[in-house]
């Protein structure tokens, strides 16, 4: 490695330092905050809107050319209805348990919501297996949403709430 490649990489990795430190006290301030289960007449929080990976997708990969799937068995087998749900588990994630203890019904896949009828007042996740804070991570299992195209789907979000408001 030159000195050129060595600071490019310098500067790479600072601006992904600056991405997580931003993204980690929102996700403090939630989990601090789900420390008892509360009623949807008491919730502290409306909404919950997800970002992430293969850890809290719950579905988005299904609509999507992707090799990082996982609407197949065993995935679900412990999920309400025992059926693969795009969950890369075998039930819930920490997102569906934290959405329970925040009083939110279960949050839908930014996927789910693009043909409307969908309720996104209570939030909407956009988590993508295989998705990451640089744009060419997992670029060799297919079509997946990064961090960026995350916030880009997020913002389409808010507008759609801010016009039917």
């Amino acid at each position: 490695m030159d000195d050129s490649e060595i600071f490019k990489f310098k500067d790479m990795m600072m601006s992904c330092t600056v991405q997580s430190l931003v993204l980690v006290p929102w996700f403090l301030v939630v989990v601090g905050l789900a420390g008892g289960e509360v009623s949807s007449e008491t919730a502290m929080f409306p909404a919950m809107f997800v970002f992430g990976d293969s850890l809290v997708d719950n579905g988005n990969n299904n609509h999507l050319n992707s090799l990082a799937r996982s609407n197949y068995l065993p995935y679900g087998i412990d999920f309400a209805g025992n059926q693969p749900t795009g969950r890369f588990s075998n039930g819930k994630t920490i997102v569906d348990f934290m959405g329970e203890l925040l009083g939110l019904p279960e949050i839908p896949a930014f996927m789910d919501t693009v043909d409307g009828g969908v309720d996104i007042l209570q939030g909407v996740n956009y988590a993508s297996a295989a998705g990451g804070i640089l744009e060419e991570t997992g670029r060799h299992l297919g079509e997946r949403f990064s961090m960026g195209r995350q916030v880009e789907n997020f913002e389409k979000t808010l507008m759609e709430i801010s016009r039917s408001c």
